[in-house]
């Protein structure tokens, strides 16, 4: 059976050109075309469910960026990040190594493009944000203050702010910190917990995983093993939450990626989901699903980075 589904009515235009399309056993008419990253590969999954472009990159993408210019930003390391084009070149690349002997490694699990032409590579394991040119130099590094330090889970997402801060996604700390320019810590929210603390990818905790700042100036988080949705005020305040339960079927597990759309509705990752729990869905404030996305033929259950290709209007991500 192909459990590869979208649901929803509607069409969409093509916004990233296709070169490979491969049709789908059962698929339902939907409103959005998906890039996402999982099994080792970028892939654009279409409205009718067909993959209509797919290029192995060899890892797993925690960050994924369509650029102005039709390119994509993509992970093909742990410590690398490269800029591809349509057409599956390589036309830059980034890879990160330790800053000195005191590191055990490094991992990217974040990166943007700015408007000055720079790249942020967020540096778990060197605890820094860094911006970098084309030729490889250094521009501006920020320290990361981090209290359990881990090569691995120093950061997850990393968002430039409207104001010029970075909000960072400390993982392994459980706290959302948003830094100047100088490293200072600016403003911060840390997690707690909504239930006993358990392991595994699909128990409960407080690594969380993004942070995006919002147009009123709230700040939207995916909370990772917190299994929640929360948007929270300057001063810390709840003032929106998803959790498991509050939509019918849908139990939330390792929230990661989020989008915030010109309509006030955000589209969740529920990475790691399992059986007919949805990859991605959109809700509405009130907590109704609008369409939800579940491919386990060209995407697995370690899904975190994608983007809506046909949303028209400015996309919080």
């Amino acid at each position: 059976m192909d459990r590869r589904h979208f649901l929803r009515s509607g069409l969409a235009a093509p916004l990233f050109a296709a070169s490979c399309s491969r049709p789908a056993a059962r698929v339902a008419p939907v409103s959005h075309r998906l890039l996402a990253q999982d099994r080792g590969q970028v892939a654009i999954v279409g409205g009718s469910g067909a993959v209509e472009w797919a290029w192995e990159n060899g890892t797993v993408a925690h960050d994924l960026h369509l650029l102005p210019n039709g390119n994509l930003l993509v992970p093909t390391a742990a410590d690398t990040i490269v800029e591809l084009s349509p057409e599956k070149e390589v036309v830059w690349h980034w890879q990160s190594t330790p800053k000195d002997d005191s590191v055990d490694g490094v991992e990217i699990h974040a990166f943007q493009r700015l408007d000055n032409g720079l790249t942020m590579v967020s540096e778990s394991g060197n605890r820094r944000l860094i911006e970098v040119d084309r030729e490889g130099r250094v521009h501006h590094e920020i320290g990361l203050q981090v209290e359990k330090p881990h090569w691995h889970k120093d950061t997850r997402l990393v968002r430039l702010t409207p104001d010029g801060t970075y909000l960072v996604a400390q993982e392994n700390d459980g706290i959302v910190r948003e830094y100047d320019r100088d490293g200072s810590i600016v403003w911060e929210y840390r997690m707690e917990l909504a239930g006993p603390a358990t392991p595994t990818h699909r128990g409960h905790g407080t690594d969380v995983y993004s942070a995006y700042r919002l147009p009123g100036g709230n700040t939207l988080i995916g909370g990772g093993n917190n299994n929640r949705v929360l948007e929270v005020s300057p001063s810390g305040e709840i003032v929106w939450s998803l959790s498991s339960g509050d939509i019918p079927g849908i139990r939330l597990f390792w929230v990661t990626q989020l989008q915030a759309l010109p309509n006030g509705n955000v589209v969740v990752t529920n990475t790691h989901a399992e059986g007919e729990t949805p990859q991605v869905f959109e809700v509405t404030r009130e907590k109704q699903i609008v369409w939800s996305f579940l491919d386990w033929e060209t995407f697995g259950n370690d899904l975190c980075a994608n983007i809506l290709l046909d949303v028209e209007g400015d996309i919080v991500r």
